[in-house]
């Protein structure tokens, strides 16, 4: 089974930190005891630009519903554009796809937005549906997970994995704690969609595309690690005001105390160490997540440098970070055949998923 190709769908509205970080201020204005502090925090998180998916001046929604009805609508949108870019990469059309996962931890419906989907892009009928909540930055490894699983089950078939956060959505208006301050200047909105072909189907370029040649990675394995009785360390807290963020100062000593281990282990069930990944593909959590991840295995700076550069761009994407990142390897980058590349992501639960590739 194989990555067929990747592509990103982000919102129109592009802004610099600096004027989202002043709208914020302007909106609280005398209800921020400290807006000093809103600036010092916003400043540290690593993020030059972020997309959004409405105008500033349509934010904040009066009520969680009207939030929850706007995320369908830009969900909609965005995934659209990015499942329909991502099959014109991999030179397939909409009837090519067998299968359908869509993870979203911004906004809930039922019908879920899957279907939503394959309604408005008449997707055919007999297509596998599998939508998932709840499993936020580590969204993107998963899905790709299942969609390896299937791709395993059926070769013949192949699979669509669509990420789509609208994280603007989800600021909770009357939280002043320093974690609802810091979501509100390192979460950014946007979509992204992978496409894994099964060892058996052919390819045929039906779309026509000019970078459907170029030839995606192959899934070796995966991966998954739960660690007991860490739910506190990231997720929501849900009630009638929507989703409150929870995000953990624990986090950066979990990674130190476990993932070098657990990475070793995982890569030692295909006799390899560390030094064998050419390629490391990691969700861009936030500087400190990013700066323990990469003192933790004893990374060089050029090895999380895509990271880096996708969080300064768009900002943390929840489940839809990882692959933009997959997306700057696959489409900027050029590893000789042979290469390997790990891909890993941790999110609520608390959990680290990884995938093994190899050009």
């Amino acid at each position: 089974m194989r990555i067929a190709s990747v592509a990103s769908a982000v919102p129109e509205h592009r802004f610099p930190q600096s004027e989202i970080t002043a709208a914020i201020k302007s909106y609280w204005k005398d209800k921020l005891k400290e807006p000093e502090k809103l600036d010092w925090l916003h400043s540290r998180v690593g993020v030059d630009f972020r997309h959004l998916a409405f105008p500033l001046e349509r934010y904040p929604f009066a009520t969680w519903g009207e939030a929850n009805n706007a995320w369908l609508e830009a969900a909609e949108d965005l995934g659209v554009r990015a499942i329909d870019a991502a099959l014109d990469r991999a030179g397939m059309s909409r009837h090519d796809l067998n299968a359908l996962f869509v993870i979203s931890i911004t906004g809930i419906a039922s019908p879920s937005l899957d279907a939503r989907l394959i309604n408005r892009m008449t997707l055919r009928p007999d297509i596998k549906r599998t939508p998932i909540f709840g499993v936020g930055c580590a969204g993107g490894a998963i899905g790709l997970t299942r969609a390896a699983d299937y791709a395993l089950a059926y070769p013949d078939h192949a699979a669509a994995i669509l990420c789509v956060e609208i994280c603007s959505l989800t600021v909770q208006q009357e939280d002043f704690s320093t974690t609802n301050l810091i979501a509100s200047g390192l979460f950014g909105d946007g979509a992204a969609a992978v496409i894994v072909r099964g060892s058996r189907t052919t390819h045929q370029n039906s779309r026509g595309s000019p970078q459907a040649t170029r030839v995606g990675p192959q899934i070796l394995g995966t991966g998954s690690v739960f660690y007991p009785n860490t739910e506190e360390i990231m997720g929501w807290d849900i009630s009638e005001a929507g989703f409150k963020i929870v995000l953990s100062p624990q986090l950066p000593d979990l990674i130190k105390e476990r993932l070098s281990g657990d990475i070793d282990a995982f890569l030692g069930q295909y006799q390899l160490r560390r030094a064998d990944i050419g390629n490391w593909i990691i969700h861009t959590g936030g500087p400190k997540v990013l700066d323990s991840i990469q003192n933790t295995l004893g990374l060089p700076d050029s090895d999380l440098q895509k990271s880096w550069d996708c969080l300064r761009q768009f900002g943390n994407l929840s489940s839809a970070s990882v692959l933009l990142v997959l997306e700057e390897v696959l489409m900027n980058a050029t590893p000789t055949p042979g290469t390997l590349g790990m891909l890993m992501a941790m999110g609520p639960g608390f959990c680290l998923e990884m995938i093994l590739l190899k050009w």
